[in-house]
């Protein structure tokens, strides 16, 4: 070692050696040394280099104590200066196995801000003080204290039990082992790093019995929000919800409006036992969103951000327009009409496609330009009017820390996400905030301030409406999207996205929570807490003058949205909702014996709802550049309104244990709802749930070895499910119409109109949903195998169907009262697997669930098919048998001379060759179809559209820094019957229909010059009498069941020896994907998710494909 620092010296020493080097602050600064130190002592190296240095040391124990030279130090002195000297502490941590650790935190215990974490090798480095003591903590394992010292070696052992986490549940927190409810967890990792918008997309397929669907009108729309039930359809009551209470920190929320990157874990509460605490709101289970925390120590500063990009996940395949040509020649030709497309426009196709011909129009006598059947482009609508592969960006940044006192955190998001449509973008942008403040005032008091914001603009065209998406498919191929002068074709859409108008809305909402907490003696708290939720949402809405351009250029006015040319309407609407919850409460636990554990809670909770909204209209813009109600000038509307509702409840809990072993609560809550006469007001909800934990039983022996956990609990419980479809249904309301009369009293001015009240009901009341659940959970192999299995059975009772029958000359309408019930019932089975070989961490996850929904009562004396009855199933399919298509006239003859009494002429006329033969199952000679449940006559139960056996598949792993997860998500199981152009091709008119290119597999005959297609699968297209081949029917009966690659993480976290030595505590990079690969049998033109749309059948905006770029920073 020659010239080489003093501190040098000392570190290695104390690696060669026993010896830890103590010494005050600065006494080695700027001092060097040059000695060889392979074969001497410490002794002897330090005899040759600190007298020089003016230094000596003095040996105690295992410890060298470096001073100024002296001649001598007395007792007190030395414990004073070993107490002021610094111990650089080193080792290496491991697991039980020997397997080394990277990423354990490693803490000088009283002193948070002083740590490190080990590296890729299990090592640590950190100077402390003489005789500290050093905490030891890693995510699964249990925390560690360990005296100070050179070359430890700390081996982490497992956590006693997985289940022995703390599960947030009802007003309180509860150990995992001791729960006797239904309650599913997730925390934050799960989501994180997902290039998601919200918080529903990253949930869906990981918690069994938590059930997503997209929204059938939006789509994957930006502002698209994820419909949500716990254990299906809980009620088809009118005006009532299946859809649970969703609580973000104890206040009623939105999921969708709160950043992901905040959450810190999410409980599900899916039977009546874990959720009756929440009383009247919680009929259908509860989500709990818990948020992160400061926490005490030094102040740390992280950042997440990712660019990301997308794509659609499918679309339709267009025909070209050759094909398309003779498709729809094909169509119009069955029906015995001309062709669609005349023989020079066929020749004027095909030239284009060649590239003979540049123009894809012509002009027409008018000096418009040619289109559909005049046109000759070859334009797919789906490429043109959708992007690839668009970015956007997301940022998080949070800062936390505090004392033992006072700690805190804030956060903030950006999100900036550019949406597909080609002409005229839409683009969402979200701003959040959140704040954390907890201060222990004193020994047995806490208050907790906690304030979250959260602004979302999303701003699209006016015309990115159903109609658009429905118009795609109908715009035909040999429409270009330019004229041949270059301007953009009328009738396209493009004009409209892009000029037509602007449909913008915002957003903002505001959470406040302020709650104290006084703990007067152990064990014993009182809470009280306020919170107030105001949401403000704004939308302006315009519909401006558009021009397309004729043959010499010129601009002419152009209609669309069914208003006349140039005609320019104005909207704003304004609504406001303040929602204000108070809960105070108070709990005590006991523990008698070191066995008997008793624990009680009892509260009340006050919720007020108050909302307002205002709306105007106007029309005649004078300008466009300024669409405003200020600068429109005609037609002048308004309409506002106020509504608010209350509920309250009192609510009490017991829990009972006898050494985790026996396990016993009891819940009651006393509800209260403004939406019922007083008499009917109130209502008591009891629940109970018990669980017998096998695995502490004495008798258990030698196998606990092996199974830690094997809990059995079962439940019971009944709820009130308050919601109608009116706040107000035992009020008598008038209707007033302000301005809408059909006749003019006064020129120009249309009077308000007012009609007779309807009849409201005395009797209606709540709805009573009462649940049955028992369970299993279990743990074994020393918890790396750990899963839980639930069967569930929950009855809804005196939903609100439909009105009695009263005379027509009642003159009014007449109300809808409680009578008709439900039963809902399924299972969930979940199961996990974790594991480490050497370097290698790895786990899996599965679960699987499923329900299905029965009517038990309902009015329907008829029993029609159209309506619900007593024994109905929900989603059922009733349909046609089909025997096949008919590959000749002769094979149709011979069908339908089985059929004397009708043949198939209930369903339309003129069957031959390429047409449908179905098949009579009631025998009478024809096929008709019934109506009622006692008359089907030839229909029946051909399969169901309720979604079945959904499951999640999770795959995770790591070694030495880098990581990966792959998440799958299905449904095992589910019947549809698809409808429209989008399926059919052909279909309610030649203006109605579309060409893609599965439809081309229609029937053709021999000798056919389009070349027969004998085994096809589609029947002959025909455009006005098609529906007799479209009827709902076994052979076109979709297998919609699916499984998609919905979430693929790769990521690798440096090491921690490179990061601090660049004044960062963790860096990690990743690359993410979402919804990036799916299987499925259904017809490729549609994606599974999205069967439905606002035009049905698969017209919305198409879901999307994301690849994230993305980059984790702790400071």
């Amino acid at each position: 070692m020659n010239n080489r620092n003093l501190k040098e010296l000392f570190y290695e020493i104390e690696k060669r050696s026993e010896y830890a080097i103590l010494y005050e602050r600065g006494l080695a600064d700027n001092k060097k040394v040059s000695v060889e130190i392979q074969d001497g002592t410490p002794e002897e190296i330090l005899d040759k280099t600190l007298p020089s240095l003016g230094l000596s040391y003095h040996i105690k124990d295992n410890q060298i104590i470096v001073t100024e030279n002296k001649s001598s130090l007395r007792n007190n002195d030395l414990n004073n200066l070993q107490q002021n000297q610094i111990l650089t502490a080193t080792g290496t941590v491991t697991d039980s196995r020997g397997d080394l650790l990277t990423g354990v935190s490693v803490v000088e215990k009283g002193k948070p801000t002083n740590g490190t974490m080990t590296d890729i090798d299990g090592n640590f480095t950190l100077n402390v003080s003489s005789g500290a003591i050093l905490e030891f903590s890693y995510l699964g394992y249990a925390k560690q204290e360990v005296q100070a010292g050179i070359g430890l070696s700390v081996i982490m052992k497992e956590e006693t039990s997985v289940l022995d986490e703390i599960v947030i549940v009802g007003y309180g927190t509860q150990k995992k082992v001791n729960l006797t409810g239904a309650v599913s967890v997730v925390n934050s990792d799960v989501i994180e790093n997902r290039p998601i918008t919200n918080v529903a997309q990253a949930l869906q397929g990981v918690i069994p019995g938590l059930n997503f669907s997209v929204n059938s009108s939006l789509g994957g729309a930006l502002n698209s929000e994820m419909s949500v039930n716990i254990r299906g359809t809980g009620s088809i009551g009118d005006g009532s919800s299946s859809s649970p209470l969703i609580l973000i920190d104890g206040v009623e929320g939105n999921m969708n409006a709160i950043n992901p990157n905040d959450v810190a874990s999410i409980s599900v509460l899916k039977d009546a036992a874990s959720s009756a605490i929440y009383g009247a709101r919680a009929a259908f289970g509860v989500i709990l969103i818990t948020t992160k925390t400061g926490k005490s120590g030094r102040t740390q500063v992280s950042y997440s951000g990712n660019v990301r990009f997308s794509d659609v996940v499918s679309t339709p395949k267009m025909m070209d327009s050759y094909t398309f040509a003779q498709y729809f020649n094909r169509a119009a030709a069955n029906e015995g009409q001309s062709p669609v497309f005349t023989d020079e426009v066929m020749e004027r196709i095909l030239a284009y496609q060649r590239g003979e011909l540049k123009e894809g129009t012509t002009l027409k006598t008018n000096n418009r330009w040619a289109d559909y059947g005049g046109a000759n482009a070859n334009t797919d609508w789906f490429k043109e009017m959708y992007k690839s592969w668009v970015p956007s960006q997301e940022h998080n940044i949070s800062v936390s820390g505090g004392s033992e006192k006072v700690t805190f955190l804030v956060s903030g998001n950006f999100l900036d996400q550019t949406g597909l449509s080609r002409h005229g973008n839409d683009n969402l942008q979200r701003y959040s905030l959140n704040a954390r403040l907890s201060a222990q005032i004193s020994d047995y008091v806490n208050l907790t301030y906690s304030s979250k914001w959260m602004r979302e603009e999303y701003d699209r065209p006016s015309y990115m409406t159903g109609l658009f998406f429905h118009n795609i498919a109908r715009r035909w191929p040999t429409n270009p999207v330019f004229d041949n002068n270059g301007y953009y074709m009328d009738g396209m859409e493009i004009i409209q996205m892009r000029d037509g108008g602007r449909d913008k809305n915002q957003k903002d909402e505001l959470y406040n929570q302020l709650q104290l907490v006084i703990e007067p003696i152990k064990n014993w708290r009182i809470i009280g807490e306020g919170n107030i939720k105001t949401i403000n949402r704004f939308n302006h809405w315009s519909v401006l003058p558009i021009y397309a351009h004729d043959g010499d250029g010129d601009p002419y006015l152009i209609s669309w949205d069914g208003r006349a040319a140039g005609q320019s309407p104005v909207y704003e609407y304004a609504y406001r909702e303040n929602f204000l919850t108070t809960n105070i409460y108070s709990d005590y636990s006991l523990q008698l014996n070191d066995a008997h554990n008793f624990k009680g809670m009892a509260g009340f909770n006050g919720e007020l709802m108050k909302t307002r909204n205002l709306s105007g209209q106007k029309e005649g813009l004078i300008s466009s550049e300024v669409p405003s109600l200020n600068t429109a000038t005609q037609n002048p509307s308004t309409s506002g309104g106020y509504a608010e509702w209350a509920v309250a409840g009192f609510f009490g809990r017991l829990n009972y244990d006898y050494k985790e072993r026996y396990l016993l609560e009891a819940v009651v809550r006393y509800d209260g709802s403004s939406r019922f006469l007083r008499d009917k007001r109130w209502e008591v909800f009891p629940s109970f749930s018990a669980g017998w934990n096998i695995a502490r039983e004495d008798f258990f022996g030698s196998m606990a070895d092996y199974i830690s956990t094997l809990k059995l609990r079962g439940s019971w419980g009944q709820l009130g499910n308050m919601t109608t479809n009116s706040w107000y249904p035992f009020f008598q309301t008038m209707p007033v119409g302000t301005q809408n009369g059909s006749w003019v009293v006064e020129p120009g001015v249309k009077p308000n109109t007012s009609s007779a009240p309807g009849i409201v009901s005395s009797l209606t009341t709540w709805e009573t949903v009462e649940s049955w659940d028992i369970g299993l959970d279990w743990a074994a192999l020393n918890n790396r195998l750990t899963g839980t299995f639930d069967y569930f059975k929950r009855k809804t009772k005196d939903m609100i169907g439909p009105a009695p029958q009263l005379p027509n000359n009642l003159g009014t309408s007449v109300p809808k009262v409680n009578n008709a019930d439900q039963e809902t019932y399924g299972f969930e089975l979940e199961i996990s697997w974790r594991d480490k070989i050497g370097d290698f961490s790895y786990g899996a996850r599965f679960t699987l669930a499923d329900d299905q929904q029965k009517i038990t009562r309902y009015p329907n004396e008829s029993l029609s098919l159209s309506q619900w009855y007593a024994g109905r199933k929900g989603g059922v399919i009733w349909g046609l048998e089909t025997i096949g298509i008919a590959k000749s006239d002769e094979e149709m003859a011979a069908h339908l001379a089985t059929l004397p009494n009708g043949g198939q002429d209930a369903l339309g006329q003129n069957w031959g060759a390429g047409d449908i033969m179905y098949k009579d199952l009631d025998g009478d000679g024809k096929i008709t179809k019934g109506t009622t449940l006692t008359e089907p006559n030839d229909l029946k139960i051909i399969g169901s559209n309720y979604a079945r056996y959904r499951y999640g598949i999770t795959l995770h792993g790591g070694w030495k820094g880098i990581d990966f997860s792959v998440f799958f998500q299905g449904v095992g199981k589910r019947d549809y019957m698809l409808g429209g152009a989008y399926f059919w091709g052909a279909e309610g008119g030649m203006w109605q229909s579309a060409g893609f290119d599965k439809h081309w597999d229609f029937f053709r005959p021999e000798g056919d010059p389009l070349g027969a297609n004998l085994d096809a699968y589609y029947p002959r297209p025909l455009f006005s009498s098609g529906s007799k081949n479209q009827q709902t029917q076994t052979k076109y009966l979709q297998d919609a069941s699916y499984i998609r690659l919905k979430n693929l993480q790769i990521g690798y976290t440096l090491p921690a020896s490179i990061v601090h030595k660049i004044g960062l505590q963790y860096v990690r990079v990743y690359m993410s994907g979402e919804n990036l690969w799916t299987k499925s049998d259904i017809s490729g033109v549609f994606d599974p998710e999205i069967l439905g749309g606002d035009r049905g059948n698969g017209k919305t905006y198409p879901l999307q494909k994301t690849l994230s770029f993305g980059l984790n920073v702790n400071f």
